[in-house]
């Protein structure tokens, strides 16, 4: 150990205890085209193994927001490096893009050997459920930016599609919408369930208003569903046009990104039972519907445009992943 530089707040050796930690979790989402060893300079994918043509790479990068606040307060911490994967991974997933490789980062105050692995643990969890390999990270000690025990995570994700077969294509009127349920808030609007739940003198560690099989925190730490294998077989078929990752803006914002100009989505609202827990965020929060649609999915994590004459095949194909029609495209009045 550097005795000066551990003076200074920063534990060289902490580190490599991390990386000899969480080797066998990264050598475990190996895949064709990365062999997902750590410890490098760089990590190295090779597109040629993995089976593209004519490939267009496409890029994403997201973090998990202030629900790392409650996974620090409650000591659940797997669920987060989970998080973080399916942030990035159903972003490039919606232009139809194949995960190939996840980097992350991992920012604290003074490394917590232990706390640190369960995060990338759950990170590599993650990358196995989205097909990809995590072939490296960085991890940073950094007194005085952080608190004690606070940590920060960033998350890099690289995927591929053939150039003919990148998302969205043009949607057309009569298209079908068809949506696929979240596993709960994923990993938007923490600041204002964290503020709801204080507020309502709620314990993250009570059982949860609306579900009393679980409590509160399990409830809203349920990690974000990763779409990645239900999707990408339909989406290489040709069989979807469009697909919109339901994030920070929640419905009424991320539809019509996957749209061109001029066309709107219509939502059937009444096509989904809305779950429990966002009914009570919208009543103890004394949130408008408007508020409640902008900031939570509400209960849909991913929304496919289809053809109408596909339609059918596709909510039968995706049936056992709870697929369900929720309305069609139509012009902007």
């Amino acid at each position: 150990m550097s005795d000066a530089y551990a003076k200074a707040g920063v534990d060289i050796d902490a580190g490599e205890a991390l990386v000899e930690a969480i080797k066998p979790a990264a050598a475990a989402t190996r895949r064709p085209g990365a062999d997902a060893a750590l410890g490098g300079f760089g990590g190295v994918f090779d597109l040629k193994a993995a089976g593209f043509n004519d490939p267009l790479l496409v890029s994403g990068t997201d973090g998990v927001g202030t629900k790392l606040l409650v996974a620090v307060e409650t000591g659940r911490h797997k669920g987060v490096g989970t998080d973080l994967v399916a942030m990035c991974v159903n972003d490039v997933l919606a232009q139809g893009a194949e995960p190939l490789f996840f980097l992350d980062y991992y920012a604290t105050s003074k490394l917590d050997v232990a706390v640190a692995a369960e995060v990338v643990i759950g990170v590599a969890e993650g990358c196995t459920l989205a097909g990809c390999a995590l072939i490296g990270g960085e991890t940073a000690e950094m007194p005085g930016v952080y608190k004690p025990g606070d940590y920060d995570l960033a998350g890099f994700c690289v995927g591929a599609v053939e150039r003919g077969a990148i998302l969205p294509k043009i949607a057309k009127p009569g298209d079908r919408l068809i949506g696929l349920p979240s596993s709960g808030p994923h990993s938007n609007g923490f600041s204002l369930i964290r503020k709801i739940v204080a507020e309502a003198g709620a314990s993250w560690t009570a059982p949860a208003p609306f579900d009393e099989a679980r409590d509160l925190a399990a409830a809203m730490l349920e990690p974000t569903r990763i779409y990645v294998k239900d999707l990408l077989p339909l989406m290489k078929a040709g069989r979807i046009r469009a697909a919109a990752h339901i994030t920070g803006g929640g419905l009424i914002e991320n539809i019509p990104r996957a749209l061109p100009e001029g066309l709107i989505p219509r939502i059937d609202d009444t096509a989904w039972a809305r779950p429990a827990l966002f009914n009570w965020l919208k009543d103890a929060g004394a949130l408008t519907e408007t508020d409640l649609q902008r900031t939570f999915n509400c209960g849909v994590g991913m929304v496919l445009v289809v053809d109408p004459t596909e339609a059918a095949g596709v909510l039968a194909d995706l049936g056992p992943a709870g697929a369900f029609a929720m309305g069609d495209v139509a012009e902007a009045s």
